[in-house]
């Protein structure tokens, strides 16, 4: 398997290899910027005088606001180009983890991380839409599993700086270090082009307006009508997929370290860890899709992740959970490796950087109560191990029935415009 991912990279030009590692730094970078204050949540509670079920609410809120993000950039890429569109993403989510620095109230926290909801969900669907219009789709399911690890590796780069340098610059300083994603912009502006896809699109929509516009546009309403059953199950899709993330990952360091009373530097590790079981589970099914096609793949890595519930949710030592945790993830984003090609080859070229964010933004909204919910849960009940179980039960087998119901979409075309 490899060989066969080593392979497939092998065979990129300069230019699409740029846009890869554009797009999969802008998703590792805005993860990271999100974990920091997963990470950060009992401090920020101590610090603001509250419970870790108050300060989860920013959570609610950023994931709340992610599907406002997804329609205002998607449309903005889907208008203007890709790549000018992921640079202003990019800055504007640095710049609020900037600002949340120096937030003097939870009220206001709250209200930064609304916006900075906004500004991470269009980073998604832009960048994904970027690559795969740009990549051939000879290996999009490996593509699509190395894309997806951005996530994961944003979560380790989190969970490293927490173990390394929360003792000494505490919460607000990691924010401050949240904020070197900006630096990313000088990148693509000078080493990404605009996709290939997006352009050829553009052009023969010029031709269309010179030799009368308003049939085409027909057209286009026409496709987008006929698209719109499959757009209300992708949001289904990914509300059972950001349960199962966000079910498994948002109040787990919290869990770690109010009820396993693990130090902050053995929450850190683990969460570095898992963060490489993470990137091995999205590249190895992600793989695997590619000869099983996405819905299989989507369906093992799902019903694979009950049997590591014991370990997960119920282990008696740092070293047990952090094996439960890195199996869990493994599965878990072994899952999640699959979506980036899934989403984009069932949605149609004039949409492409809309509707699959807004999908996966859509489903972040429907679940948006996960965390907070979980963490009251846990403190009303004084249970966090059987709150963590009884999360992975239900949304791996909802995912898992979903994703059966779906049609196989591997090896689409995306070049037709």
């Amino acid at each position: 398997m490899s060989s066969s991912v080593i392979g497939h990279f092998r065979r990129l030009t300069r230019p699409q290899r740029h846009t890869f590692v554009a797009a999969f730094l802008g998703w590792t970078m805005d993860s990271l910027d999100f974990f920091i204050l997963i990470f950060c949540v009992p401090a920020i509670a101590r610090e603001f005088h509250t419970q870790p079920s108050a300060v989860l609410g920013t959570v609610f809120l950023t994931q709340a606001f992610r599907p406002v993000g997804a329609i205002l950039f998607g449309m903005l890429a889907d208008r203007y180009g890709r790549r000018p569109v992921l640079m202003v993403n990019i800055f504007s989510f640095s710049v609020i983890e900037l600002a949340c620095a120096f937030a003097p109230s939870l009220a206001v926290l709250l209200a930064l991380r609304a916006l900075f909801g906004l500004a991470m969900g269009g980073e998604w669907g832009v960048g994904a839409a970027l690559a795969f219009e740009t990549l051939p789709k000879e290996g999009r399911g490996t593509f699509s599993g190395v894309l997806q690890e951005g996530y994961a590796m944003g979560s380790i780069l989190a969970s490293a700086a927490f173990a390394l340098f929360f003792h000494w610059i505490g919460w607000r300083g990691l924010f401050i270090l949240g904020a070197a994603p900006a630096l990313l912009v000088f990148y693509v502006q000078a080493r990404v082009g605009e996709s290939p896809v997006w352009l050829a699109g553009a052009k023969e929509r010029l031709a269309r307006q010179a030799g009368g516009g308003r049939r085409a546009g027909a057209g286009t309403w026409a496709m987008l009508l006929k698209f719109l059953p499959t757009f209300l199950f992708l949001v289904l899709l990914m509300t059972a997929f950001m349960s199962f993330s966000h079910g498994t990952q948002d109040v787990y360091p919290t869990f770690l370290t109010v009820f396993a009373k693990l130090k902050p530097a053995t929450v850190g590790l683990i969460g570095v860890l898992y963060g490489f079981g993470s990137i091995a589970g999205g590249i190895a099914f992600g793989t695997l899709s590619e000869k099983w096609g996405r819905k299989r793949a989507i369906v093992a890595a799902a019903l694979l992740s009950i049997p590591v519930i014991p370990l997960y949710a119920y282990g008696h030592s740092a070293i047990t959970l952090g094996i439960g945790a890195v199996l869990m993830q493994f599965m878990v984003q072994g899952a999640w490796g699959v979506v980036p090609a899934y989403l984009t080859e069932l949605s149609p070229a004039p949409v492409r950087a809309t509707a699959p964010g807004l999908a996966y933004q859509l489903g972040g909204l429907v679940t948006s109560w996960n965390g907070k919910a979980q963490a009251l849960a846990a403190e009303r009940w004084g249970n966090y191990p059987a709150v963590l179980a009884v999360t992975v039960v239900v949304v791996a087998l909802a995912l898992a029935g979903l994703a059966l119901m779906g049609r196989e979409a591997r090896g689409q075309d995306m070049t037709a415009v």
